[in-house]
């Protein structure tokens, strides 16, 4: 939310990947002639006139279809369109208007999102082509020739699309909070949790499962700081997710997960760690985010000595992957202990963001060396020849050695340790990439 988002849409074969492609300045999206190549959204970051935003690519429209997979690329399109700030209707200038494309810009006039209309294949050069006036039949304003292969006109669409963005400075002012998504299963609490923090009924609540269906946005500020909570949808096993509003929901959950800094993932107190709790937590870790293991309802649990330790160490053996997550027990109905939250967003939302220099990752990396030398194999040992940070949220690294083969996943383990020894890194997950000589960058 804090930064624009444009969806790019259109009935299938029209050129949006590859418009997509040359906008965003990556070979990113598959580019085929053939139509539904492009299934699910895929999202990469664009800069133009000093503004930063994301864009989207979709799957084809079909406005009638019957086949399930057109159905899923059209609930992928139509989320696109629900969370985009602008949307570019792409359509094909050597096909004139069609009657599929009359169907998609009544479907985006419908929902009163700013349009700027792309007229692709447009790709002779001179005097523009007046087959793109016939294209004002749609109702969506001028459109603007565009040629996804030579790049004729992207700037002239880029330009309209920045005319429909928000203000800088409020993108700023929502861009320096924290994104928090409150993940988990059906009816752990998520919706209650939200209201407990947010001291007011917000959100709706109830026993039964699937209440919430959209990821839900809240800004938030205390003493603490600025916070965007992101309510969403319980996460279901596949085999449970049948109706498709749900499945939408699922894939908003999903999309929240993403754009958060930090995640809250929700577990309950009274039935532990399940098999769908891990694959949630899993969602997380596997994205990178800096995460909290959040046990909830637990004024419901019967307690006595030690309960809260047997609890702890039960969930950190079931979540062993996410060792690095720190656990917190909470009640959202009565408040207990959700006070404290906030402290551990900020910390493991500080420590997701550290920077280290390479110099001290390299003291770091001589004196792992030093305790426990690197392993060898028929004679080759392991040459490693420094480390350096590359990124963050998680932190990066990458190490050069000789050899990646001897590079043995025991010892990549091993120097993970010694860095969270040292500098912490708790709460978020870390990326350990291994380069050989020879290796192009």
């Amino acid at each position: 939310m804090s930064r624009p988002l444009v969806a790019i849409v259109g009935r299938p074969n029209v050129g949006k990947s590859m418009l997509f492609n040359r906008l965003v300045g990556q070979r990113l999206s598959i580019v085929e002639d053939t139509p539904g190549v492009t299934r699910d959204r895929l999202y990469a970051p664009c800069e133009w006139c000093g503004r930063t935003f994301d864009m989207v690519d979709t799957g084809g429209i079909e406005p009638t279809t019957d086949s399930e997979i057109l159905l899923f690329m059209r609930e992928q399109a139509q989320i696109a369109i629900d969370t985009a700030t602008v949307v570019v209707l792409v359509t094909d200038i050597r096909t004139g208007v069609t009657a599929a494309d009359k169907d998609v810009a009544n479907m985006l006039l419908r929902a009163r999102k700013p349009v700027v209309l792309a007229v692709n294949k447009a790709d002779s050069t001179g005097a523009e082509d007046p087959a793109v006036y016939e294209f004002y039949e749609l109702g969506l304003g001028d459109p603007i020739a565009v040629s996804a292969i030579h790049g004729h006109g992207t700037g002239d669409l880029l330009d309209a699309c920045v005319k429909h963005f928000p203000p800088a400075e409020e993108d700023d002012a929502e861009g320096d909070c924290i994104k928090v998504a409150v993940i988990g299963k059906p009816n752990v609490g998520k919706s209650s949790l939200i209201n407990r923090i947010l001291g007011e009924k917000r959100l709706i609540v109830s026993d039964m499962a699937g209440t919430t269906r959209d990821a839900v946005d809240t800004l938030f500020e205390n003493e603490h700081g600025r916070y965007m909570f992101i309510d969403t949808a319980g996460i279901r096993r596949k085999s449970k997710v049948e109706e498709r509003v749900e499945k939408f929901s699922v894939m908003r959950a999903q999309l929240a997960i993403e754009r958060a800094d930090v995640c809250l993932i929700l577990i309950d107190a009274r039935d532990g760690v399940t098999e769908q709790d891990t694959k949630i937590a899993g969602l997380a870790h596997e994205a990178g985010k800096a995460s909290i293991l959040v046990v909830n309802k637990w004024d419901l649990v019967e307690k006595e000595t030690g309960t809260m330790e047997k609890m702890r160490k039960d969930v950190m053996r079931d979540l062993s992957f996410m060792s690095y997550a720190p656990v917190l027990f909470i009640s959202a109905l009565t408040g207990q202990r959700t006070d404290r939250l906030f402290e551990l967003i900020n910390f493991v939302n500080d420590q997701s963001s550290m920077r280290i220099s390479t110099g001290m990752l390299n003291n770091v990396l001589a004196d792992a060396q030093a305790r426990v030398q690197p392993p060898t194999d028929k004679g080759r040992r392991l040459k490693i020849y420094y480390m350096t940070q590359t990124g963050i949220k998680p932190p990066c690294f990458v190490i050069f050695c000789n050899s990646r083969e001897l590079f043995h996943f025991s010892y990549q383990r091993y120097l993970e340790n010694q860095i969270r020894s040292v500098f912490g890194l708790e709460g978020t997950p870390v990326r350990i990439v291994i380069r050989q000589k020879g290796d192009k960058e």
